[in-house]
């Protein structure tokens, strides 16, 4: 009997991971397949009259570690900002092509925009989103200084991601701003996790008070982490300090950047919970900020269009204010 109750542990540890990488993967799809009519706005095609695109550019010596750049074709002014979107895919897939329309609206905008790749989560490796959050930060010093050798000065940036993506952005602008090549003046984001709590992540079952769920918490945040959690440190202070190097929110002080975020109220991939602490991080800290609650949504953001669109206007007024072209 006890065998059999610990290989059940065990089925479940290996379920609640499975499911959330499967999860991840399919909240991505509707995400990025499913417009509004108005998304036509942002779906732009490159164009040599609006810019370049340089492929493929290393930051790094992983095969992940290179970064596609977009410089506008007006290469005259004294100075650019930089705008980076991360893609998504649950950590464990997506590419940096996917988000060419994104990319290239940004560039349209007079801004260079950086599309970065990172090495993705396998059953072969130890990747985690602490690693990749990391390279993400090696890429930085990389985009900066290929755009100044194009002819681009860089002396202002913006971070943005959906998802995985999201979360990503959000470590770079919260926890490593300062040491960044140029100033961070703001992050935009949707859809991120920024907290890792068993009680938020009740949609994969770990927020039970059983040992099977305590275990397949400690199992699922740790491959995050790239540590091996014990189970037992779970919902204690120490826990709190094992796990901040990827806990976004915990990194928000008074002088974290203006943001402007958006979530889905019935997002089963990234727990809509886990935004609250995000949400009060920002306001306890009276950081610049906007909040945009889908309440028909999961974790694509579909059934709110007319919200989605006020994000979206949010993002340009952000860009607008705090990344102006013309500085």
């Amino acid at each position: 009997m006890k065998t059999e109750k610990k290989r059940g542990g065990g089925m479940f540890v290996f379920i609640c991971i499975m499911t959330f990488i499967i999860s991840f993967g399919a909240g991505v799809a509707s995400k990025f397949f499913i417009k509004p009519s108005w998304a036509k706005k942002y779906s732009v095609q490159m164009t040599e009259e609006l810019g370049k695109v340089y492929k493929d550019l290393s930051y790094g010596d992983g095969e992940a570690n290179k970064f596609d750049l977009y410089v506008p074709a007006d290469g005259s002014k004294e100075s650019y900002g930089l705008v980076v979107y991360l893609h998504a895919g649950g950590f464990t897939s997506g590419d940096k092509a996917g988000d060419a329309e994104m990319l290239t609206w940004l560039c349209s905008k007079g801004y260079v925009a950086a599309g970065i790749n990172y090495t993705l989560r396998t059953a072969k490796n130890d990747k985690s989103v602490y690693s990749q959050s990391m390279e993400i930060k090696a890429a930085m010093p990389k985009v900066v200084e290929e755009a100044q050798n194009l002819g681009y000065h860089i002396n202002r940036m913006a971070i943005s991601g959906g998802s995985a993506g999201g979360t990503l952005a959000m470590l770079y602008a919260y926890r490593d701003a300062a040491d960044s090549p140029v100033p961070v003046k703001m992050m935009f984001e949707a859809v991120g996790p920024s907290s890792f709590y068993r009680a938020d992540w009740g949609v994969y079952g770990l927020d039970r008070d059983t040992d099977e769920s305590k275990k397949a918490a400690a199992g699922l945040f740790g491959i995050m982490l790239g540590e091996e959690l014990d189970a037992d440190i779970l919902d204690t202070p120490d826990y709190d300090k094992l796990i901040k190097p990827i806990s976004a929110f915990m990194w928000i002080d008074e002088n974290s950047v203006p943001s402007v975020i958006a979530y889905g109220a019935h997002d089963r991939v990234c727990p809509f919970g886990s935004a609250a602490h995000l949400v009060n991080a920002l306001k306890e800290n009276n950081v610049d900020y906007q909040y945009f609650e889908m309440p028909h949504s999961g974790h694509g953001l579909q059934n709110d269009d007319k919200i989605y669109g006020q994000y979206m206007n949010a993002v340009e007024e952000y860009l607008d204010k705090y990344m102006p072209v013309e500085e």
